[in-house]
């Protein structure tokens, strides 16, 4: 193993130890006495907590046990053991060979929980890897003990554990930010006019390459490129549209590095400061401060609905209809990474908006306005909140990028 490849190895182990460790503090904090991560043949079904805890593939039914008073023990099949060993992530691992189910009760039983948090929720995917057939199985381990009935959702928990982030996962992200800038300054130089949505990916796709990132979510929209009046944002595929003189240029785009995420809007508009249109200025200093105020509000303890509004309300109440999504989501191993929403109290949010703010979080913060002629302005930077408020991560962009052919 190269020194290089061992030196990935280690900050991974230490990551993945850091947010176990973090597990078990934020147990005793909401006073729930165990977290149960509940497991099989991880290769094809990844609960999604299981890269930030652990970084291992199982294959036999597994446990992975942490405790308020700071216990971590994995329970996995006897050929899976040597591997979870070799992480350093548990204090014990236990094998077994036949049948976990007498293994676990005697865990469960000696740490005696009167709260086992297992990973199911309503409202959050981020902590709904449970999937139901182990759920089925857990339940009949347990019938005929007192805790079948202490079992609980862990989407609390696990909303700190992904939201808080460390030091380490704010690295990556900066990382992967910096990255994306950097593929944003040199699209400068290669958008042209008369080039189509697909050729512009291309190229993206091209340096992404060159640069060593992957994509932050499905290549074939990774970027989003919508020239044009007449090309509506969302998670469309970029087209044949041709890129002309005088219009909009938009670009939704992020990158994966060493497992944490970017994602971040910029707009370009075809020709000299000169030439861009009243209407068009009006509304991206609309976008623009609209993602000031709100980051000037944002900060622990406040919720995510009152973020949401502060922007809402300054785009209305300068003429413009209202955004039709969220303000901004969680940023980190993935693009939406789950927890508190900037979100209105809609009900296909659910109750992700009602979620405080906490330090740590990495959000988004992204919307649009419409003009009448030359289609949506929208922008999106990454913010991480801090205990005195919030620090922009990625470089705002304060005014329209020109590019004059």
């Amino acid at each position: 193993m190269s020194c290089v490849v061992q030196l990935i190895v280690m900050i991974a182990m230490t990551l993945e130890l850091e947010k176990s460790k973090q597990s078990c503090e934020i147990l005793s904090k909401i006073d729930i006495d165990m977290w149960l991560v509940w497991v099989r043949e991880t290769s094809q079904t990844l609960d999604p907590v299981l890269p930030l805890i652990a970084g291992i593939d199982l294959v036999w039914n597994s446990a992975l046990i942490y405790t308020k008073s700071g216990e971590r023990i994995a329970i996995v099949g006897n050929f899976d053991a040597d591997a979870v060993e070799s992480k350093g992530v548990f204090q014990r691992v236990v094998p077994y060979t036949k049948d976990i189910r007498p293994v676990l009760l005697e865990e469960i039983q000696r740490i005696n929980p009167i709260s086992i948090a297992i990973n199911y929720s309503k409202n959050n995917v981020a902590a709904d890897g449970l999937t139901h057939g182990m759920f089925m199985i857990l339940r009949e381990m347990l019938d005929g003990t007192p805790y079948l009935k202490r079992l609980t959702s862990a989407e609390t928990l696990i909303e700190h554990l992904r939201g808080r982030k460390t030091e380490e996962e704010v690295r990556r992200i900066q990382k992967a930010i910096d990255i994306t800038e950097e593929i944003y300054k040199k699209a400068q130089s290669f958008v042209r006019v008369g080039m189509t949505e697909i050729e512009i990916a291309d190229q993206f796709h091209r340096l992404m390459t060159e640069l060593g990132v992957g994509p932050a979510w499905n290549i074939d929209h990774n970027p989003a490129v919508d020239a044009g009046p007449n090309k509506q944002f969302g998670h469309g595929l970029p087209s044949d549209n041709k890129v002309k003189a005088g219009h909009l240029v938009h670009f939704d785009f992020g990158v994966r590095w060493n497992g944490y995420c970017s994602d971040i809007q910029r707009m370009l508009f075809m020709g000299a400061k000169s030439d861009i249109p009243d209407e068009v200025s009006a509304a991206f200093e609309t976008v623009r401060d609209a993602i000031q105020k709100a980051s000037e509000f944002i900060r622990p303890g406040v919720r995510g609905f009152e973020v949401d509004a502060i922007a809402r309300d300054y785009v209305k109440d300068h003429g413009y209809e209202e955004y039709q999504h969220a303000l901004g989501h969680q940023l980190g191993r993935h693009a939406h990474d789950g927890g508190t929403l900037l979100g209105p109290l809609w009900e296909r949010y659910s109750d992700s908006p009602k979620g405080k703010v906490e330090s740590g979080n990495v959000f988004t913060l992204e919307l649009y306005v419409t003009t009448k002629n030359y289609g949506q302005v929208s922008l999106e930077e990454d913010v991480l909140v801090t205990s005195a408020g919030c620090k922009f991560l990625s470089r705002p962009q304060r005014e329209l990028i020109c590019i004059v052919n």
